[in-house]
């Protein structure tokens, strides 16, 4: 008598190589046509995300059904460590020096260890793309069906993290910063608008570099607004796939756009460079209220600032000179970079 289950069997490993042939870059991808797809350089990273929440919004499977990939093809993907624990999370991890990207449901523990990967926010990929508000009826049923009221910073800590693999490695802090509040603040039809005064308030608004990398890089392009003219508004079109379907989670995504607002805008930071002040964003959404010392890899913390290894040393030691930092240190058995919280100062 053979034995049979309900468990339905559904792919959640999804893998796309980029290769170049004839002065082109071919996307192939082992699910879909073997030809592959002919795409210019610079939409390369642009088609590899949408390819690949195409695929994860197609084969949806429930939550509790989700079983971490990486350990059922042996831990491949990652060094040895103590083995499978926590949450199974969508992750994204780039390998090749960018030529070959997966994503797949991988553990909380697993997802640490793997290189060159980052969690992708849990309401990013939907039941199904998101659609422009026609009334209470689909909007509303999926609001309900996702989860609600995360911390802020944890949200923005995931959305760094995906942001760390969406966007170019030379991006600089200032595109990153601006990419984040316009993650955070799109509406149901991938639409930002950000007014002068948020712009501002994150040193932004007297140039257009980071817009100019961000379309550059394909990842938003800007469209005209009426309120342009007396430089009240910036109104922009995100074109990342993944991002596009995260409004179900609109309300808690405000709060954490504001959260990383205030974070980088206290006055202690308010004279340091766009690079000093996302790294403090960092640290600060991946310290926990009431811990003490946080630790993190260096390279995970280098890939999600945007910096190298001497940079970062020298961008810690600015923040510890203005108490962002109590103090920190480098770990050369583990790689692990460690800090403490701010030092409470007396009120006057």
């Amino acid at each position: 008598m053979r034995l049979c289950t309900l468990r339905p069997q559904v792919r959640r490993t999804w893998t796309v190589e980029l290769r170049p042939q004839q002065g082109k870059t071919v996307l192939y991808c082992a699910l879909c046509a073997p030809r592959g797809h002919a795409l210019a350089a610079s939409a390369a990273r642009p088609a590899v995300l949408a390819h690949l929440a195409h695929h994860a919004r197609r084969d949806v499977l429930p939550p509790h059904l989700r079983t971490c990939q990486c350990h059922e093809r042996g831990c491949r993907w990652h060094p040895r460590h103590r083995g499978c624990s926590g949450p199974v999370l969508l992750v994204l991890a780039r390998e090749r020096g960018g030529r070959l990207w997966r994503l797949a449901d991988v553990c909380a523990a697993c997802a640490g260890a793997t290189p060159g990967s980052a969690v992708v926010p849990d309401t990013a990929i939907a039941s199904a793309p998101a659609r422009p508000d026609t009334g209470s009826g689909s909007a509303g049923a999926q609001r309900a069906r996702l989860p609600r009221g995360a911390a802020p910073a944890h949200r923005v800590r995931d959305m760094l993290s995906y942001l760390a693999a969406a966007l170019l490695p030379d991006m600089s802090a200032e595109g990153r910063l601006l990419a984040l509040q316009c993650a955070l603040r799109s509406n149901t039809s991938g639409q930002v608008h950000l007014p002068a005064g948020l712009l501002r308030g994150m040193r932004l608004a007297r140039t257009l570099a980071p817009w100019d990398e961000l379309e550059d890089a394909r990842w938003l392009l800007r469209l005209p607004h009426p309120a342009e003219q007396t430089g009240r508004t910036v109104t922009a079109q995100l074109l990342d796939a993944t991002v596009l379907t995260q409004e179900p989670a609109r309300y808690d995504r405000n709060r954490a756009a504001d959260w990383a607002l205030r974070a980088v805008s206290r006055p202690r930071l308010r004279a340091l460079r766009a690079a000093d002040r996302l790294t403090a964003l960092v640290l600060a959404a991946l310290h926990s209220p009431g811990a003490g010392r946080t630790s993190m890899e260096a390279d995970h913390l280098t890939r999600t600032c945007g910096l190298d290894r001497n940079t970062l040393t020298a961008t810690l030691d600015r923040l510890v000179s203005v108490n962002a930092v109590g103090a920190w240190t480098f770990e050369p058995v583990t790689e692990d970079v460690s800090w403490d919280p701010p030092h409470k100062t007396s009120p006057l």
